[in-house]
């Protein structure tokens, strides 16, 4: 089977960010997971540039990497403790006016990664630009299209950005695990509008045989002021020719310490025969 986690991190957004990383490094080194979806990841504008290593894939519109890039050091530290990740990451835009912030995919398999211009626009300075990462492998001897997600919300752009990423999707026949933040919650237009979708996904949550938690971020986080309950807005979802053995509720102050405004979702997976 193989083991999932998907992350929206904040990166240096947050309080205390090294002892976060440090957290979230624990937790990669003990999981050991096959693929990471990482959304938030960011890197100061005016650090030094350096070489990303040979385990890198560059996407056409990325910044290059800089010394302090959150996934760079993730990866470089996971290394030192012999744990290899390809890896690549979509730039989004600037963010609080310091970062360049985009997506990312790790993973333990080769990629042959692809960014996806999801918004109407396309300027790193308007934080409505958007795009996606798809990474392609294979896992356990099939092929598989890992996509991490950070979409709007509904009518500020959700409709728009998924409708092209669907598009994408669809011509890729063959097996799908799309996961991150959409920025829509559980039940409402946006999630009705993926489960509807022609590409016949499944929210893991709810098909899951085993399952733990069930909101991904508290009340009045960024983007959500005014907002008063805790809501569920981060998801994995497949198409159905894989079967979701776990999906638990991590990194939320309970089970685990709460490393980010979001909590995070882990996911055991497994091919269907």
């Amino acid at each position: 089977s193989m083991k999932f986690l998907t992350l929206n991190t904040h990166s240096w957004m947050e309080k205390d960010p090294e002892q976060k990383f440090q957290l979230l490094l624990q937790d990669i080194l003990e999981n050991s997971y096959d693929l990471i979806c990482f959304q938030e990841i960011n890197q100061e504008i005016t650090s030094a540039q350096v070489e990303a290593g040979a385990l890198y894939q560059p996407l056409p519109s990325a910044e290059p990497i800089h010394q302090d890039h959150y996934v760079r050091l993730l990866v470089e530290k996971l290394a030192e403790q012999g744990q290899n990740y390809y890896w690549t990451w979509a730039y989004n835009h600037i963010g609080y006016d310091r970062y360049h912030e985009g997506v990312a995919i790790l993973s333990k398999t080769p990629i042959e990664a692809r960014e996806i211009l999801v918004s109407d626009v396309d300027d790193p300075t308007d934080y409505h630009t958007r795009r996606v990462a798809l990474a392609e492998t294979v896992v356990e001897g099939k092929e598989l299209a890992v996509a991490s997600v950070h979409l709007s919300w509904w009518d500020k752009g959700f409709q728009e950005e998924w409708a092209r990423f669907e598009a994408v999707l669809k011509e890729l026949k063959k097996p799908l695990l799309l996961a991150g933040d959409f920025n829509n919650p559980a039940g409402q237009e946006g999630y009705q509008a993926i489960l509807a979708s022609p590409l016949n996904l499944q929210d893991a949550f709810e098909v899951a045989k085993e399952r733990s938690g069930s909101y991904t971020v508290p009340p009045e986080i960024d983007g959500w002021k005014g907002n008063t309950e805790p809501l569920r807005i981060d998801y994995v979802f497949t198409t159905k020719d894989i079967q979701v053995e776990t999906l638990h509720v991590v990194f939320d102050g309970k089970q685990s310490p709460q490393v980010s405004d979001h909590y995070g979702l882990q996911a055991e997976l497994s091919w269907k025969n």
